[in-house]
C-alpha cells in the first residue's frame, strides 16, 4: 500500500444483485471479510451483494476488471450504480469527510475496508431508493383506477407484483446487505468503529434506511389495502351470483309446481 499517493480516487460500483465469489481468480489477496486484493497500484474490495469498490485503480484497469467480472455477476444491472469520493491521507487530520474529500490517517487495508463497506451500502441504498420511487409511481394510478372503476384480474396480478417487489427489496436490504449493521472488523477496534460511525453519519446510512423501510412498508400496506378492496368487491359479486342462482332455482321450482298443478 505504500505505493498509493497521498490523494486518490475511490469508486464503488453496484454491478448486479449478487456476485458469485467462488471460482473467482484474483491476484494477491489482502483480506477475506470483505474480500480484498491488490489490483494495479491500488486495491479492490468485493461484496457478495453485488458491489465492487476500487481504491486508486486506473479507469482502464477498472473497466477491464468489471468486464471480466460479468460472468460471476447474478442478474447484472444494465448500467452500474456508482458512488465516488476522493481520499486524502493526513496522519494529523481528523478522520472524516472534509468538504468533498475523505481524510484518513493512513492507507491500511482495514481502513480501506471500512470505507468500502460504507460506500457499498450507500450505493445499494441509492439503487433501492430509485426502485421504490418508481414503484410508487406505478402503484398510485392502479390504486386510483381500482377506486374509481372497480377491478380486474390484471389489476390483481399487478398489485401482487408490487407486493412481491417490496418484500424482495426488504429481504435483500436487511438479509443480504445488512445496511444497519456495523462490519465485523470494527467490533474489536474502537478506532475503526469511530471511523465507520462518522462515515455512516456522513452518508446518512441509518436515516436513508429508515426512510426506505417506511416507504417499503407504505407500498406494501397500500397494495394490500387495494387488493383487499378488490377481493371484497369480488366476494360481494359472488354473493350476488349465489342469490341470483337461488332465485332462479326457486322460480324454476315454482314453475314446475305450477305446471304439475295444471
Amino acid at each position: 500500500m505504500d505505493t498509493l499517493p497521498r490523494e486518490f480516487k475511490t469508486e464503488s460500483y453496484l454491478v448486479g444483485e449478487r456476485i458469485e465469489l467462488r471460482g473467482l481468480e484474483l491476484p494477491e489477496r489482502l483480506g477475506t471479510d470483505p474480500l480484498t486484493f491488490r489490483l494495479a497500484e491500488g486495491l479492490a474490495v468485493l461484496f457478495r451483494y453485488g458491489v465492487v469498490t476500487f481504491f486508486d485503480v486506473p479507469a482502464a484497469e477498472t473497466s477491464v476488471f468489471l468486464d471480466n467480472l460479468k460472468k460471476h455477476v447474478i442478474q447484472p444491472l444494465p448500467e452500474p450504480e456508482t458512488e465516488t469520493i476522493v481520499v486524502q491521507i493526513d496522519p494529523d487530520g481528523r478522520e472524516a469527510m472534509v468538504g468533498s474529500k475523505l481524510c484518513l490517517h493512513d492507507r491500511s487495508v482495514e481502513r480501506c475496508q471500512v470505507v468500502a463497506d460504507v460506500l457499498s451500502k450507500s450505493v445499494v441504498l441509492a439503487m433501492y431508493e430509485s426502485r421504490v420511487g418508481e414503484n410508487f409511481q406505478h402503484l398510485e394510478p392502479v390504486a386510483r383506477e381500482l377506486q374509481q372503476t372497480g377491478g380486474s384480474g390484471r389489476h390483481t396480478r399487478e398489485l401482487l407484483r408490487h407486493i412481491g417487489r417490496s418484500l424482495l427489496s426488504e429481504l435483500r436490504i436487511v438479509g443480504r446487505v445488512e445496511v444497519a449493521d456495523k462490519p465485523e472488523l470494527t467490533w474489536d477496534n474502537p478506532e475503526l468503529e469511530r471511523l465507520y460511525v462518522r462515515l455512516a453519519d456522513e452518508f446518512e446510512l441509518r436515516e436513508r434506511y429508515a426512510v426506505l423501510d417506511r416507504k417499503l412498508g407504505l407500498t406494501r400496506r397500500t397494495a394490500h389495502t387495494v387488493l383487499d378492496l378488490l377481493q371484497h368487491r369480488h366476494s360481494i359479486r359472488v354473493e350476488w351470483y349465489i342469490v341470483i342462482l337461488i332465485i332462479v332455482e326457486i322460480v324454476l321450482t315454482l314453475y314446475d309446481l305450477f305446471i304439475r298443478v295444471e
